[in-house]
C-alpha cells in the first residue's frame, strides 16, 4: 500500500464496531472536513480533504457500521466506543513504514468533531501528523 493511502487510511477511519447503543449522530446528509499537519524532517504542506456522505438510521443501528473501510496493512489494536464517541488506536503498515494512530472522535448530534495523531517511521524519515476532523449534518439525504 502507497504510503499516502495509509495516512487517509488513518486519518478518515472512525470505528463504530461493536457498538451496544446507537452513536449520538442525526441521520441525514453530512459533509466532513480534516485538515492535516505535517512535522518532520521532510516540509510537507498542510493537507486539507472534506467529503459528503448520507447517513441514515440503519446505518446507526448496524453494529459494524464504518465512515469507512480499515484499509488492508491497518490493524485496530484498542477502541472504546460509546454513544458520545470513539477512541481507537491503530497501527498501520505499508512500503517501509509503520504508522502508529491514536484517535478520538465526539458525536454531537448534528455536529462530530476529533483529531487524530499518527507517529510514523517513513522512508522520508520519522514524522507526526495532526489531524483536526469536523463533520455537520446538512439536512436530509
Amino acid at each position: 500500500m502507497p504510503f499516502r493511502s495509509l495516512l487517509a487510511a488513518a486519518v478518515l477511519i472512525l470505528p463504530l464496531t461493536a457498538m451496544a447503543e446507537s452513536p449520538n449522530i442525526v441521520p441525514g446528509q453530512w459533509q466532513f472536513s480534516s485538515t492535516t499537519s505535517v512535522k518532520g524532517d521532510v516540509p510537507i504542506p498542510d493537507q486539507s480533504d472534506s467529503y459528503q456522505e448520507c447517513i441514515v438510521q440503519g446505518d446507526l443501528d448496524d453494529a459494524d457500521f464504518q465512515f469507512l473501510e480499515v484499509e488492508e496493512g491497518c490493524e485496530l489494536l484498542e477502541h472504546n466506543v460509546s454513544a458520545d464517541g470513539v477512541d481507537y488506536k491503530m497501527v498501520c503498515h505499508a512500503e517501509g513504514g509503520e504508522a502508529n494512530i491514536d484517535g478520538r472522535m465526539g458525536f454531537l448530534g448534528e455536529r462530530v468533531e476529533g483529531n487524530v495523531n499518527i507517529d510514523t517511521e517513513s522512508p522520508m524519515g520519522q514524522m507526526q501528523l495532526e489531524t483536526t476532523i469536523e463533520g455537520e449534518r446538512l439536512g436530509d439525504c
